[in-house]
């Protein structure tokens, strides 16, 4: 089978300044963060854009800092050096160990924070933090609680152009995540993150629906009692859910459940 013939152009901007720049000038270009997900699709001509604007070198987004009760990740920050920092391993295990659970350790060292949140796939993992522990997202435009920023199926609230700079994620008193992953791509079938705060407790489902999402009804048991009984006879709704051939929409429903009581009964073990 031949291949469409394609070619590109390539640009290494050394700020987001540049970046930016190189964006207004040519609108259909894309950024290139980690390319764990543009470089296949590009392979496969599902995506031809006529320039890559490669912002992995930027050292501005590499950063990772602990303050005032949160963790600041820079959005170039690669999800092995997530998983393995001291600071968000002390501070939020649990962040660091969905980290960890992100593809094989190639995607590991070449994926990146902020190119996983922008493309929001709906079987990824790091949504399911970012709501789950109600994070803030910065860009070069705004500023966007988790919940207003995945908008749907590989879709965000990111305007063209506008680039995901860092990502504030609050600590909470106690957290957890569990998933059933696929075994082949090790994407998430059903992934959950319960997180508890002071103000309450938040539960997000990523890799279930097209979108991640929270379960109100999990949340408001988990308040009460912080306990895996406590959502063991929630069920969630099949009725959004995803349904292929590794699994149909009512098994992921049931896996949400499962994997709840599982996030919670870690968290209680820490």
């Amino acid at each position: 089978m031949s291949m469409i013939p394609y070619a590109f152009s390539y640009r290494r901007p050394k700020s987001l300044a540049e970046a930016e720049a190189f964006f207004a000038a040519s609108p259909e270009s894309r950024f290139l963060a980690g390319g764990q997900t543009l470089i296949p699709t590009m392979k496969m001509r599902l995506a031809m854009p006529p320039e890559l604007i490669d912002i992995s070198g930027l050292a501005d987004l590499k950063f990772i800092r602990a303050e005032a009760g949160q963790i600041v990740i820079g959005a170039g920050v690669k999800h092995a050096d997530v998983a393995t920092a001291p600071e968000v391993r002390k501070a939020i295990p649990a962040l660091a160990e969905l980290v960890g659970m992100i593809g094989d350790p190639a995607v590991r060292h070449m994926g990146t924070l902020g190119g996983s949140i922008a493309n929001n796939d709906p079987a990824a993992d790091y949504p399911g933090a970012l709501v789950g522990l109600g994070a803030t997202v910065k860009t070069t435009r705004a500023e966007y609680a988790a919940d207003e920023f995945f908008t749907g199926m590989f879709s965000t609230a990111l305007a063209d152009g506008e680039i995901v700079t860092s990502v504030s994620f609050p600590v909470p008193k106690m957290a957890a995540y569990a998933k059933f992953p696929n075994p082949a791509s090790r994407y998430a079938m059903a992934g959950v993150f319960v997180a508890m705060f002071a103000e309450g407790v938040r539960v997000a489902v990523t890799g279930a629906g097209s979108c991640v999402f929270r379960v109100p009804a999990m949340e408001k048991a988990l308040a009460v009692s912080f306990a895996p009984a406590a959502v063991a006879g929630i069920s969630v709704s099949p009725e959004d859910l995803n349904s292929d051939i590794h699994a149909s929409a009512e098994y992921r429903a049931h896996l949400v459940g499962v994997m709840a009581g599982r996030a919670v009964a870690t968290a209680l073990s820490r």
